[in-house]
């Protein structure tokens, strides 16, 4: 499954990217660490990738509430 990757700069942010038939949000950080967080809703992608500081609703909201896998 490739799912579409939008740049971002936000904190240890780079880019991120939604399958919204699988749930999967992916992340890719500042480190080159590309990583899936599997069960992440509509509404939770819509708030990070709208959000002025996608960084801290990350931080907040997905990254230690969803469980991850790391791709790289």
């Amino acid at each position: 499954m490739a799912i579409e990757m939008k740049k971002v700069s936000s904190g240890k942010l780079r880019a991120i990217g939604y399958d919204a038939g699988g749930r999967v949000l992916q992340v890719e950080f500042d480190d080159g660490r590309v990583v899936q967080y599997q069960g992440v809703g509509q509404e939770a992608w819509r708030r990070l990738s709208t959000s002025g500081s996608m960084s801290s609703y990350f931080r907040d909201n997905i990254e230690d509430e969803f469980t991850a896998r790391r791709l790289r």
